[in-house]
């Protein structure tokens, strides 16, 4: 049994492979596969392990249908054709619910960030512009501590920003869910509210919902005017929940104070993106799981997947538990 990885993972990834006796291949090169280079490989062997590997389409499972396992190193699989999987046989598996406080960390860094223009000031600093002649009412920051946080999806990674916020800063909650979570109201007082008074009411407004057909491009000009003059948008979540040329104009009109991002659409950004010269934007280059801990634990589950679907076994971590196992 072989598996082939598009990238090199930590370490203690290789090591339960090892520890398995399952032989694999690593693509190590700089350059990254596009699709027809990932199928040839994957026709060379019995399971994959995709690393952020794009063109995982129809045509990529109709070609590699042996396959008996797909293990992501990720949480987020919007951007696989699971259908597609699921209708050849190939089970997938991905990383859950390791990397909640990271990301929320990081939606954390990115409202700190923002909020005291702390990348615009560090790189004036770059440019000689830290003098004496500074004056008091210059490259003002906002408080944080007492206001409003609104988190569109309110599961397992908004409640940690929620945790860290109420708890360190007083900040009090809105959320906007499909379902209501019981448990954030009463531990934090969170409080479950339409998307428009969500908007309205929100100092600071954070995504952390996943990607589909109805959360696609909700946050765009329309949104961005009902939000407070004053207020911050922050997505951690992905890229194209946001209309990214529109959130461009609504900080260029100053319909909205600031902006943190740690996803863009597409990725990886073009350097020539209006964003990385804002004053009031901070971009990240998608790094909410980039801690050591983290992506030990996201290596540590996506090989479990992989040695569960060759040895036929139900997948610790499955996206689609339907595929029955063992082919």
């Amino acid at each position: 049994m072989k598996v082939f990885i598009n990238k090199v993972i930590p370490e203690i990834g290789f090591k339960l492979l090892d520890e398995a006796g399952i032989a694999y291949t690593v693509w190590k090169e700089k350059p990254i596969l596009d699709r027809g280079q990932a199928i040839q490989f994957c026709k060379g062997h019995d399971a994959f392990l995709s690393v952020g590997q794009a063109g995982l389409d129809a045509d990529f499972f109709r070609e590699c249908k042996h396959l008996k396992v797909v293990a992501l190193h990720s949480v987020g699989f919007d951007g696989i054709d699971i259908k597609a999987a699921t209708e050849n046989g190939v089970p997938v598996g991905n990383t859950p619910n390791v990397l909640n406080k990271a990301t929320a960390e990081t939606a954390l860094l990115l409202m700190l960030t923002v909020a005291r223009k702390a990348l615009y000031l560090h790189n004036k600093i770059k440019q000689g512009e830290w003098g004496a002649s500074q004056q008091p009412t210059q490259d003002l920051g906002i408080d944080l501590a007492g206001k409003t946080l609104g988190i569109v999806g309110l599961g397992r990674i908004g409640t940690e920003l929620a945790k860290i916020v109420t708890q360190s800063w007083g900040m009090k909650i809105l959320y906007h869910n499909r379902t209501t979570n019981a448990e954030a109201e009463k531990e934090l007082g969170a409080k479950k509210v339409s998307m428009d008074e969500l908007l309205a009411g929100s100092d600071v407004v954070s995504v952390h919902t996943a990607l589909t057909s109805e959360t696609k491009g909700m946050f765009g000009m329309e949104q961005f005017k009902k939000m407070k003059p004053s207020a911050i948008f922050i997505n951690t979540a992905r890229g194209g929940v946001h209309k990214e040329d529109e959130l461009i104009e609504a900080l260029q009109q100053q319909i909205i104070w600031g902006a943190g991002l740690d996803v863009t659409n597409p990725e990886p950004m073009s350097k020539d993106n209006p964003l990385l010269e804002m004053e009031n934007a901070v971009v990240f280059p998608h790094i909410g799981s980039a801690t050591k801990e983290t992506r030990d634990k996201m290596s540590t589950c996506a090989v479990e997947n992989i040695i569960a679907g060759l040895k036929g076994d139900p997948l610790p971590y499955p996206v689609n538990p339907e595929v029955r196992q063992g082919k």
